[in-house]
């Protein structure tokens, strides 16, 4: 597996990466006003239900494809944080690059302390630069800033998904002082480098890489819509909703999808029926994104949607209802 399996993760997880981004497969639909959310039913999510998601993220974190094993482990990051340390720090053994990386941008986010002696091994001894800037990005999250250099030398690469990824890692630090090492990317010659600039510069407080943002979600490339509504929503920052609101609009589900999640992801569940309907759409792509937009909407009474996702004949989509189940409140 090659690293452009990065740019799904970009296009319909949560952003570590882009490649090249490519044209959702959905066709026009009508983008007449979207049915009202009715409000949330008090109920609590079944017992049995987060034990079957749980064991449907165990499964796929061994699963033959090693995309499936990179999603696995973003999902356990996110779903179960700290609790996945040690299926996070298995992943560091995976035989596939893509795979290292996202374990190693976990255990940084999450800030996994026993992960330090395999991220100095792959410092020294892993020759992939997507799992180099991890490791760097994960060091510097626990004090040890020896390599963060190397972040910025990273953005010179002649690889774009090198640089892409540098960007990504930049923007994760919180340090405000990458906002003028970011800023001349910006100008890169790669499209996806240059949205992944913007969205760590938003993400580091600064409202020319929102401008940039909200310029590319308007933009007539599906796909540059749907990284630059995620990466919008991303810092939790109330003042992009409308922008991110405008992404429901579109003549494409997946990025009305997209544009679900993120609201959700910014406290509304105003397009929950939404992503609830095509949570029974023929095309897996929509299935797959429904699951993740009511995971971070998180609505305690949409399990009775995800449940038949865990029976998905789509191993994707079977993994995002997981992580949406786990994510209920």
């Amino acid at each position: 597996m090659n690293n452009k399996a990065v740019v799904v993760l970009a296009m319909l997880w949560v952003g570590v990466g882009c490649a090249e981004t490519q044209q959702p497969a959905g066709r026009a639909r009508d983008t007449r006003r979207i049915e009202p959310a009715p409000p949330p039913a008090a109920v609590e999510v079944k017992d049995s239900l987060k034990t079957a998601a749980r064991e449907q993220l165990t499964a796929a974190l061994v699963d033959r494809d090693a995309l499936i094993r990179m999603h696995a482990v973003e999902a356990v990051k996110e779903a179960m944080g700290s609790g996945g340390r040690d299926q996070i720090l298995a992943a560091f053994l995976d035989s596939q690059a893509p795979v290292r990386f996202v374990a190693a941008m976990a255990a940084g986010d999450l800030r996994l302390e026993p992960a330090l002696p395999l991220l100095r091994r792959a410092m020294n001894s892993d020759k992939d630069s997507h799992v180099q800037i991890a490791a760097i990005f994960a060091l510097h999250r626990m004090g040890d800033t020896r390599y963060s250099s190397g972040l910025e030398e990273a953005l010179k690469s002649p690889d774009p998904e090198v640089r892409s990824n540098s960007a990504v890692a930049l923007g994760r630090l919180g340090e405000k002082s990458a906002i003028k090492i970011l800023r001349p990317v910006l100008r890169d010659p790669n499209a996806e480098t240059r949205l992944q600039a913007a969205e760590a510069i938003w993400r580091l407080g600064d409202e020319e890489g929102l401008k940039y943002l909200v310029a590319a979600s308007l933009s007539g490339h599906p796909a540059h819509k749907i990284v630059a509504i995620m990466g919008l929503a991303g810092p939790r920052d109330r003042r992009v909703i409308e922008h991110v609101r405008a992404g429901l609009d579109s003549e494409y589900i997946e990025v009305a999808l997209v544009a679900c999640r993120a609201l959700g992801m910014l406290g509304s569940d105003e397009a929950y029926m939404l992503a609830a309907n095509a949570t029974r759409s023929s095309e897996w792509q929509q299935r797959h994104l429904a699951a993740l937009a009511l995971g971070a909407i998180g609505r305690a009474d949409s399990q009775d949607r995800l449940e038949p996702l865990l029976r998905d004949p789509e191993l994707d989509v079977r993994v995002a209802a997981a992580t949406a189940i786990l994510l209920l409140r």
